[in-house]
């Protein structure tokens, strides 16, 4: 293609070679653009896939997440104060608790969170969760305030299976709970302690009829103002998966 029209051109093929060179140049630019918007595209996904990868773990306490989260209807539930990162829990007659509406994974996953009874007597953790196609609750300071397991193992609750434990919860103060469910098991730890661990196989996990409202998953306290803080989970590694 001639860069100048030829000297002995009539002014309609001058008319053409510049349109052709308009247009030529408007599809190199937008070429370039397009190129551009791609890589700032691949930019951004590697930046986030690395991220993810650094912290896998998802907070689920934002802002942004809150409109995920619904007062669960126990009936008698008591009043419900939202903060950055962090909500409390009041009184109710039994419970009070909060049940997740966003995504959530039903097998392979980590949560864990931070509960603090500020006052009342019984439990702090009810963490409700997904185990496959069931569900189950890690309940911690049951039963009077001590008690801590599984709820439930074969249709029988945390005071009635191979997971039951016994902690001393002192209120006002923190603590941090965690569960695995993996291919093989069921896992929970207090503080980075493990306390128990219950085999998937052979065995069916239900949650008790009272808080089948948190399903699929959930947080209840019992008859006590708790506040609740840095809830988040994460997805298991594919080792981590099979429960190796």
């Amino acid at each position: 293609m001639p860069i100048s029209p030829p000297i002995s051109a009539n002014f309609r093929q001058i008319a053409f070679w510049a349109r052709t060179r308009v247009t030529h140049a408007f599809s190199v630019r937008f070429c370039l653009l397009a190129v551009c918007i791609w890589l700032t595209c691949q930019a951004v996904s590697i930046a986030q896939t690395e991220k993810e990868k650094a912290d896998p773990w998802k907070p689920m306490l934002t802002k942004e997440l809150r409109e995920k989260w619904n007062n669960t209807n126990f009936g008698g539930e008591g009043k419900i104060e939202w903060k950055e990162n962090e909500v409390l829990l009041d009184f109710g007659f039994p419970m009070t608790g909060l049940n997740f509406t966003g995504e959530f994974p039903t097998d392979g996953f980590e949560i864990e969170m931070e509960a603090n009874r500020l006052d009342g007597s019984d439990f702090l953790c009810g963490l409700t969760f997904p185990v496959g196609k069931g569900f189950c609750s890690y309940i911690g300071g049951g039963w009077g305030g001590t008690l801590v397991g599984l709820s439930c193992v074969d249709y029988n609750d945390a005071a009635n299976n191979s997971t039951t434990q016994f902690f001393d919860f002192q209120n006002k103060k923190w603590y941090k709970f965690r569960v695995r469910v993996d291919a093989k098991n069921i896992t929970c730890w207090i503080d980075d302690k493990e306390i128990c661990k219950q085999e998937r196989e052979g065995h069916e996990f239900q949650v008790r009829s009272e808080v089948n409202a948190s399903r699929p998953m959930g947080i209840a306290v019992y008859q006590s103002r708790v506040s609740v803080r840095n809830l988040r989970y994460r997805v298991l590694e594919d080792d981590e998966k099979a429960g190796k």
